[in-house]
């Protein structure tokens, strides 16, 4: 049965609810709003976020090969961040991490878009890392935390419009949900080495 977008079974208040222990985990690791975060440990956790960036697109490429009008109504291509985090990466005179988590395939659009949860909700965040990024001493400014600039808002309300209206149509809210939460594991996991105080 479509649940109505601004009722009791809203997805992306599903979504928000029950990633909130993941999503703050994802947060407590990175530590980005550190004052003290210098260049040593930000090339670290922009290592660790590239090839996770790389592999999470890689399966949600695959779905847009198979779920063209999708993507495209997704506006999949602007969506892509690996190129982002490779130059900031570069301009900070790091280089990719050699390998990449393990995530699941993306075989619908109810995957595709609990993964895409994840990452489309790091652009909201990011804008404040980007902004305490900017006021702290000897680090370039970086493009990867807030990929849309102005358009942060509208991209989001996009996805946010796209979701709801498959979820209303014939779309599984379970299955976003339960592929957001897997995403939002898989980051913490892979991002764990990065942590303040961390060992190898």
């Amino acid at each position: 049965m479509p649940r109505d977008a601004g009722g009791a079974g809203d997805v992306l208040r599903d979504l928000r609810t029950a990633t909130a222990v993941e999503h703050r985990r994802v947060e407590a690791t990175l530590d980005l709003m550190d004052p003290a975060l210098d260049r040593g440990r930000l090339v670290t956790v922009l290592a660790r976020l590239h090839a996770f960036w790389a592999a999470a697109e890689a399966g949600l490429d695959d779905w847009a090969a198979r779920h063209p009008a999708d993507a495209a109504a997704l506006d999949w291509e602007r969506r892509r961040h690996t190129g982002l985090y490779a130059a900031d990466l570069a301009g900070l005179g790091g280089s990719p991490d050699a390998g990449r988590p393990d995530l699941p395939a993306v075989p619908d659009t109810d995957e595709a878009l609990g993964r895409l949860y994840v990452m489309e909700g790091s652009t909201l965040g990011g804008t404040f890392i980007d902004r305490h990024l900017a006021g702290l001493p000897g680090l370039p400014r970086l493009r990867c935390f807030s990929p849309y600039g102005e358009d942060t808002g509208a991209m989001w309300a996009g996805f946010r419009r796209v979701t709801r209206a498959h979820v209303a149509g014939a779309g599984d809210a379970g299955r976003v949900v339960a592929a957001a939460r897997q995403t939002f594991a898989v980051l913490a996991d892979w991002c764990a080495p990065a942590a303040q105080g961390a060992t190898a």
